[in-house]
């Protein structure tokens, strides 16, 4: 197959084409050449920008199309434009961000509301599904990742847990232990991705996994049985946190309270259908390991421009020191 990735070279993208050329399809990529321009030295690369000059496409043929960079109407349209009925698949990775919401404890699948209007990242991809199925009609998957994570992971949003608990000590663990997680790493996506346009797989997926919930005890027990590392968990309520002004996801990566009625819910996605088309997952330890090394070796840049900045030690150890003297001025039967 010759493919068409819009993209690349960062994330998911980079894995992608690893993926598309391991099965020994034929790979050019589109981008500004902004960012790991020397990546895939023996791939055809076509310069230009979603939001301006397309001309190298013009002319262009492909059997399928994987695109990881379309975040709004206006390009997905763009892009309709200029390939018009020259591709046969068309596979656009979209995001779980595109429904209108996660109520707390309550599971979603595929046929979930969207959100609305034209405002912000999830409404924004909702739209560009809507504009691309609109323009090749039949011919697209949808694939609505959740938390994708592994090497190359330039957000930060699941390396801080494998590194901090390398760190050792005492380590602020939040949330109910037992609350389920859900994540993706990004070579499980690619390969998925790359196995839905050789089979012209159509519809909308939820990308997310794994099969069975995984909860937060059972990651962080994960990362220290991957790291080796004796660092002591230590369980911060959902209650505690919000009073301490922790930010979720950000300041502290993969925790959400559980009661939040807008966003409560988002690790409880429904990969049914996924599973049904072949998405697999690899050993949860394969990810954290790799993804460490990866870290240590090189990291993702401090300024990549989507990264978040997870809690500094300081920071933890001032919240945890708060509840360690909350617990002692309490009575024996309220410990």
């Amino acid at each position: 197959m010759k493919i068409l990735v819009l993209g690349g070279t960062v994330f998911l993208g980079r894995h992608v084409v690893e993926s598309a050329l391991a099965r020994g399809h034929s790979v050019t990529l589109f981008n500004r050449g902004r960012q790991n321009p020397n990546l895939f030295p023996k791939v055809e690369k076509l310069r230009g920008d979603r939001d301006g000059d397309l001309s190298a496409l013009s002319g262009t043929r492909f059997d399928a199309v994987i695109d990881t960079s379309t975040y709004t109407p206006g390009q997905a349209c763009t892009i309709a434009k200029i390939l018009d009925r020259r591709i046969e698949h068309y596979t656009f990775i979209s995001s779980i961000s595109a429904y209108a919401g996660f109520p707390a404890r309550r599971s979603y699948d595929e046929t979930a509301p969207l959100a609305e209007g034209n405002d912000g990242y999830g409404p924004l991809k909702a739209r560009s599904e809507e504009a691309l199925e609109a323009a090749f009609r039949g011919r697209v998957t949808h694939l609505r990742p959740g938390l994708i994570v592994g090497p190359h992971d330039p957000t930060d949003r699941f390396t801080y847990w494998p590194r901090r608990i390398a760190q050792g000590g005492e380590v602020l663990a939040p949330g109910r232990p037992e609350r389920p997680i859900q994540f993706i790493d990004a070579r499980d996506l690619a390969d998925w991705c790359v196995r839905l346009s050789e089979g012209q797989r159509t519809g909308y997926f939820n990308a997310v996994g794994p099969k069975s919930l995984l909860t937060m005890q059972q990651f962080l027990e994960a990362c220290r049985s991957a790291v080796g590392c004796n660092s002591r968990l230590n369980w911060v309520s959902d209650e505690e946190l919000i009073a301490a002004g922790a930010e979720a996801w950000t300041e502290l990566p993969l925790w959400i309270p559980e009661n939040d009625e807008e966003s409560g819910g988002l690790f409880l996605g429904d990969n049914q259908k996924a599973i049904a088309t072949g998405l697999t997952y690899r050993p949860i330890l394969d990810t954290i390991k790799e993804t460490l090394e990866w870290d240590v070796q090189e990291g993702a840049p401090p300024d990549a421009p989507i990264r978040v900045t997870p809690i500094s030690r300081q920071r933890e150890a001032s919240i945890l020191a708060g509840r360690h003297s909350r617990s002692w001025q309490m009575r024996p039967s309220e410990r």
